[in-house]
């Protein structure tokens, strides 16, 4: 026996399971204890933004020679056919009553140009505006306005610090719902699959404790180790580990139900399954793994982040699926699948075939017209991507408009749009004059604000507040800057332009060069893995072509569904991680097939060896497709569209590949490619212990996993 197979099988031995479940109920413990503590924020205001850019080089200016800025609120009211004197009246006494969190004098009320709006803004003092007390006053402040407010008068609070306290308590009122509507879905999926209410326990209590583990190290990171973790990773994580923790179970419980009818000692039997379903359960997990590192190269931060994260994710997941797991199943023995408790049969031939021992003979007998169909039907389903529309705008980011949202559409309809997050320009003091003459002449500028300009510490800079025609962070608004840059850096080309709209600017420059980068690179990191997973070039690149027409299709509907449901403009987020998740894991079922059809091919030939592999993984691939889609499919709980449209896309790039891809498109394409599949390896080349399956031939009798 190898060294390799004496240490797959480790868990399944007499006396090493007991061992394997001792050190894993202590690592719970632990995991559960560092999960639970709240983690540090030792990040920047340059945390999310890619590393060289301008806006980044404006915050570090800002924060290294500047006084700090407070953060502002601004209340505006509205009413249709002009401000009475009781709504001045109003406003000027909720301006009164938010006194105490003000730094310094509130200013009176502006008017609107059209009269129908009033405008307060409320510089806060820095005691109430950080973290802990931000979301306090928010409150608050809407509480004040809904209290004083004359009847037919609208009122909102708005402004840069009310959008991010919206944005974020957006996902800290969603976390516990989150992972409870995954645990529901994974449990619901697992009990259709085995029809065993004992059974389903141990792959949910495995995969749960995956989940702290991997959070605990994050913590761990996150705290001591700088590593970046945000909001969205968090949530992905969750989704993740529980979506490909519990294929994995799938994928090794299959395999242990199919040896313990071939072997009475149910511990020769996991070993068997162990050394057989491991490969090919870390052959996926590596080339996730490997996928999300490639994130580490990205420009902006807040993806190459995620790329670490995800990676611990997956690692837990393969470690506890591969150890834990099957040392509870061995412990536990057979009766756990009560009430279809597999027993003892080696001789025992089905009195019949089974549903896919069925579907993999017809797969094989009509090879070529299959391949042709599927390949068809996901390229036309992939023209749904001629209505795709990229650039997702911060009034569309929330599924329900928020009050900061309502706020400043309000504002843009009565006053500049982007006095709710005004831009900057960082001039050198000799040449600021000529900059803010330059910027007054950029088309979009609606105000050069020279009179309430802040000279640096040093003073060798000048700040100049800038407020824009459009509102903040839209296109539009992107391309006056853009506009503006040009102008100021003709005047001197050292001054720095930041704020909302240039950071927004730098960051989506920054996500189209990582789209160039990194999708090309996952691409060659799942090609190389199963390279050498399946010693092959043609089945392989066979493999990878599969996948990328299934993530063509999946990108066509998901674009027809995000129009149905009002939201058919994605964020290019969404692009890059639908397209990691929809390939890095939707590959995985492929692996899943070929792993056993090239240890089926030696002895039966390239097509009975397909048609072998897919009537015993046909069940778990199509379970497991679900359980991921379903998994996935949880982030439509988020009130952020792009987790929302990530979710639909990946349970819909994760259907096609369990159900389009992996059962017909590749099984066909590979029974009718022949031998040539493996080429170069050597079963491209040794003979055939018996010939193809010819038209008409009877199916390959198989068991139901």
């Amino acid at each position: 026996m190898s060294v390799w197979h004496k240490l797959a099988g480790l868990p399944a031995d007499r006396r090493a399971k007991w061992v394997t479940a001792a050190v894993w109920l202590l690592l719970a413990v632990l995991a559960v204890s560092l999960a639970g503590q709240s983690g540090e924020d030792s990040g920047s205001d340059t945390d999310a933004l890619p590393a060289n850019a301008e806006s980044t080089k404006a915050v570090e200016l800002a924060d290294r020679d500047f006084p700090p800025e407070p953060e502002q609120l601004l209340l505006v009211y509205a009413r249709d056919g002009g401000i009475t004197p009781t709504d001045r009246a109003a406003a000027t006494a909720d301006a009164s009553a938010l006194r105490r969190f003000a730094d310094g004098e509130i200013p009176p009320p502006i008017p609107s140009e059209d009269g129908d709006a009033l405008l307060v803004m409320i510089r806060l003092a820095p005691e109430h505006a950080d973290d802990a007390h931000i979301g306090d006053t928010l409150a608050t402040a809407r509480d004040t306005l809904a209290a004083g407010r004359p009847t037919g008068l609208d009122a909102r609070v708005t402004g840069g610090a009310a959008a991010s306290t919206d944005f974020s308590e957006a996902f800290n009122s969603v976390d516990t719902t989150l992972l409870l509507a995954t645990v529901v879905v994974v449990a619901v999926l697992l009990l259709l699959t085995y029809r065993s209410p004992i059974l389903l326990l141990i792959p949910l209590l495995s995969v749960g404790l995956a989940s702290q583990l991997a959070s605990a190290v994050v913590k761990l990171l996150s705290k001591y180790g700088g590593l970046v973790a945000d909001d969205i990773s968090g949530g992905i994580l969750t989704v993740l580990i529980f979506g490909v923790g519990t294929d994995y179970a799938l994928l090794l419980i299959s395999r242990y139900r199919e040896e313990l009818t071939r072997h009475a000692d149910r511990h020769e039997a996991m070993r068997v399954a162990l050394t057989r379903a491991v490969p090919a359960v870390a052959a996926s997990a590596v080339t996730v793994i490997l996928a999300l590192v490639a994130l580490t190269l990205a420009e902006l931060n807040s993806t190459r982040g995620l790329g670490p994260i995800g990676a611990i994710g997956i690692a837990c997941a393969l470690l506890v699926m591969t150890t834990l797991l099957p040392a509870l199943l061995v412990v536990c023995g057979r009766w756990i699948f009560w009430p279809r408790t597999p027993r003892f049969r080696p001789h025992e031939t089905p009195a019949k075939p089974g549903v896919w021992a069925r579907v993999a003979g017809a797969v094989s007998r009509h090879s070529r017209p299959i391949w042709l169909v599927a390949a068809l039907a996901l390229a036309a389903t992939s023209l749904g991507t001629t209505q795709l529309s990229t650039g997702l705008e911060r009034a569309e980011a929330f599924v329900t408009k928020p009050d900061s949202v309502l706020g400043q559409e309000l504002l843009a309809a009565h006053f500049p749009a982007g006095a709710t997050g005004p831009s900057e320009i960082f001039a050198p003091a000799a040449s600021a004059e000529r900059v803010a003459t330059a910027a007054r002449a950029v088309p979009g500028i609606a105000q050069v604000d020279t009179e309430d300009a802040t000279t640096s510490r040093s003073g060798d800079w000048v700040r100049y507040p800038v407020i824009l025609d459009d509102e903040p962070e839209t296109q539009a608004a992107e391309k006056t800057v853009e506009r503006l840059r040009a102008a100021v850096h003709d005047v001197d080309g050292a001054v720095l332009v930041g704020g909302t709209t240039a950071e927004r600017l730098d960051v989506d420059d920054a996500m189209n060069r990582d789209l160039r980068l990194i999708l090309p690179l996952i691409l060659l990191i799942v090609l190389g893995v199963l390279m050498v997973l399946l010693r092959a070039v043609v089945a392989p690149l066979l493999l990878l072509a599969s996948v990328v027409l299934s993530f063509a299709a999946a990108l066509g509907a998901a674009t027809l569904v995000f129009h149905a449901i009002g939201h058919p403009t994605i964020d290019r987020v969404v692009l890059l991680y639908g397209f990691l998740f929809v390939v890095a894991l939707g590959v995985d079922y492929t692996i899943f097939l070929m792993a056993r059809a090239r240890e089926e091919t030696a002895a039966l030939g390239n097509a009975r060896a397909v048609e072998r592999a897919l009537a015993s993984t046909g069940a778990v691939i199509i379970s497991a497709g679900l359980v991921l889609a379903g998994t996935f499919s949880v982030l439509s709980v988020m009130p952020i569209v792009f987790m929302v449209q990530i979710g639909i896309l990946v349970a819909i790039g994760v259907l096609l590949d369990a159900f389009v891809a992996a059962s017909l498109l590749v099984p066909s394409l590979v029974t009718a490619t022949g031998r040539r599949t493996w080429w170069p390896g050597r079963l491209a080349r040794e003979p055939r212990p018996d010939p193809d399956p010819v038209e008409g031939r009877a199916p390959l009798e198989a068991a139901e996993p």
